[in-house]
């Protein structure tokens, strides 16, 4: 059995029902975590569909929002959904502004990870940040069925 992540009535993702379980129990940790709505809507009848405008603000926000951490448990705590996210966003042909995202946070950290032997780490350079979330994606695509 499997389910459907649809925009309109082109399909985005194909997942088996467990997958996709998890990934719509992880979209509403991450829309509390955010307080922001994602987009995707709720799975009726292996039916969900997505909402291209409020979908491209979740996305952006929630680079902006890994884009801000360098703690070491959130970025592996969020690595996966966000590089799901990003795959699902490319095939809804999101507009993501990686160019807004590479450069350097303004104002104060998030979630930053405290080292009593490095002191306290910052984000990492923004085009190798992008580049690894866009590897990573690239990777999960292509094990993503439509």
């Amino acid at each position: 059995m499997s389910q459907y992540f649809d925009m309109g009535d082109e399909t985005l993702w194909n997942p088996s029902n467990g997958v996709s379980l998890m990934f719509q129990r992880q979209v509403a940790v991450f829309e509390a975590e955010m307080a922001l709505p994602s987009g995707i809507g709720p799975m009726e009848n292996d039916e969900c569909q997505i909402r291209p405008d409020t979908f491209e603000v979740f996305v952006n926000a929630l680079l902006a929002k890994h884009r801000r951490t360098s703690h070491a448990i959130w970025l592996a705590l969020s690595d996966g959904f966000t590089a799901t996210v990003l795959v699902l966003a490319e095939r809804a042909g999101i507009d993501v502004d990686w160019e807004q995202h590479r450069t350097t946070p303004e104002g104060p950290l998030r979630d930053v990870q405290v080292s009593t032997v490095t002191g306290m780490p910052t984000p990492a350079d923004g085009g190798v940040w992008a580049a690894g979330l866009r590897e990573n994606a690239g990777r999960l695509g292509r094990r993503m069925p439509r």
